[in-house]
């Protein structure tokens, strides 16, 4: 690939240089040949006008000969076309350099805003070699080293969006300490980064060892049966529970296809490369399709978890409503009037859509949990079931949509997803629903920049929005896999 420093500089730049060198040269010489001319012709058979020999025989009668010049003269030409060298390329690199001329003692310290956008990238790029890296284990036992250096990776990632979430908070508050926290936050991603790329060649040793291209080929039949069936629990989940309720996963099956599209052309030439003994092509093809094929059961699985979500809601919500009656019953006297009499309101709507027609179900747990938790009642039996249900909904929603959609997601709805993740159940609706909602945002803001018929029909925009390619070509550019940043791209 070439550097950004060698594509930015003009191709004819060498040439305008070797221009303006020859034409300091070739005036050099011309004045150095023009001086010393008539000094030369003294010496020529040819006669020499008089009027040109009494300043030669002036300066004989010094003691001085023509020849005694000729030597100063060529070095003061050959000075100036040196002089005009070094000057016609001091302009040239004045004009095309991209870095200073002298480097200072002290670098300058970067802005707080440039600090803030080198953390926020960092953890985008921590974030989808976590993910890749797990999605690639998937496939392969890597042994305890590379699973160690996963969970290693996590956890520094973890801590990192932990710092940032209270810088975003605006913790803390002296300038200083912000940067530091910035600092913080980096160094952290470059360590889940660094234990990534350490276990990278333990990784490959191991799917190597394996039947790699088999196990991706099983994986894929079986999510291609599932589809069908995973489309049609999705239409009976919109009929019993109503549009509304499957609104998360509308277009997951049509995905899921789409990444099994992908999927199909790369396992396909992931074979013809093996058969024809190119293991580096195939290796490049078989990867592609394993993060094709983990994505595919992302997206089936998600709508399958939500159906199976909105049974469980729909089983627990009676008992639900009796235990927030008697939990608003034992705070009665101590609450706040408004807060209760909302929570009764939302008791009474409840109620009236278990009689009524189709109604999401896990939106209505949460709206009773919710309207309890407002009144002041505890998180105790039912309630707190409840709540633990409507929390692994969103979250496991949430996860699911960064994940599959992490070419376009920024470090705001990662963030938040990470804190939903390390609050308690009962805690992580309300942060895992509102990283949707940024994710989402990002995916609209981001646009699809490969909506060319081909490539739809090829799968290739899914991939590039899902990550498993990284979308600097036109062909979708280079796969991603197992490692850090420095090992992630190394299948070309």
């Amino acid at each position: 690939m070439t550097s950004s420093l060698i594509r930015g500089r003009p191709r004819h730049a060498t040439g305008h240089i070797g221009v303006r060198v020859g034409h300091a040269v070739l005036g050099g010489v011309t004045g150095a040949v023009w001086l010393v001319l008539p000094l030369m012709t003294t010496h020529a058979e040819d006669p020499v006008p008089a009027a040109a020999r009494e300043p030669v025989a002036a300066a004989r009668a010094d003691g001085a000969t023509g020849s005694d010049y000729v030597m100063p003269l060529v070095a003061v030409a050959a000075a100036g076309a040196l002089g005009g060298y070094g000057y016609v390329r001091r302009v040239r690199r004045s004009r095309t350099r991209t870095t200073p001329g002298i480097v200072p003692v002290v670098p300058p310290v970067p802005s707080p805003a440039d600090v803030e956008r080198q953390a926020r990238a960092a953890l985008v790029l921590a974030d989808d070699c976590v993910r890749t890296s797990r999605e690639a284990l998937g496939y392969v036992d890597g042994g305890e080293d590379v699973a160690r250096a996963l969970r290693a990776a996590e956890a520094e990632l973890s801590a990192a969006f932990a710092i940032w979430r209270r810088y975003e908070e605006g913790i803390p508050a002296d300038g200083a300490a912000r940067r530091q926290a910035l600092v913080g936050v980096v160094g952290r991603c470059a360590e889940a980064g660094r234990q990534l790329d350490a276990a990278a060649e333990g990784f490959d040793a191991a799917w190597d060892a394996g039947d790699a291209l088999g196990v991706a080929e099983g994986r894929f039949r079986e999510l291609a049966a599932r589809t069908a069936g995973v489309a049609d629990a999705l239409a009976q989940a919109a009929g019993r529970y109503g549009n509304g309720a499957v609104g998360s996963v509308v277009g997951y099956v049509e995905q899921a296809k789409d990444r099994l599209v992908f999927a199909t052309g790369r396992l396909n030439r992931a074979r013809r490369d093996a058969d024809s003994g190119d293991g580096e092509g195939a290796r490049r093809q078989l990867r592609a399709a394993e993060g094709a094929v983990a994505q595919a059961g992302v997206l089936l699985g998600g709508v399958a978890r939500l159906a199976a979500d909105l049974r469980g809601a729909a089983g627990l919500l009676p008992a639900a409503l009796t235990g927030a009656e008697a939990e608003l019953a034992g705070v009665r006297a101590t609450a706040s009037p408004s807060r209760l009499s909302h929570a009764d309101t939302v008791l009474a709507a409840v109620r009236e859509e278990l009689t009524g027609g189709p109604y999401d179900t896990v939106d209505a747990l949460r709206r009773v949990v919710r309207a309890v938790e407002g009144a002041g009642g505890g998180r105790s039996g039912v309630i707190a079931a409840g709540a633990e249900l409507v929390a692994r909904s969103a979250l496991g929603a949430a996860d699911d949509f960064v994940g599959v959609h992490r070419g376009a997601v920024g470090a705001e709805a990662r963030a938040l997803l990470a804190e939903a993740r390390r609050a308690a159940p009962s805690d992580a609706d309300r942060p895992a629903r509102r990283a949707r909602e940024l994710a989402e945002r990002d995916v609209r803001a981001h646009g699809n920049p490969y909506a060319g018929e081909a490539a739809r029909e090829s799968g290739l925009a899914g991939a590039v929005l899902g990550g498993v390619l990284l979308g600097e070509e036109a062909d979708g550019g280079p796969v991603v896999t197992f490692g850090g940043p420095e090992t992630r791209v190394r299948l070309g």
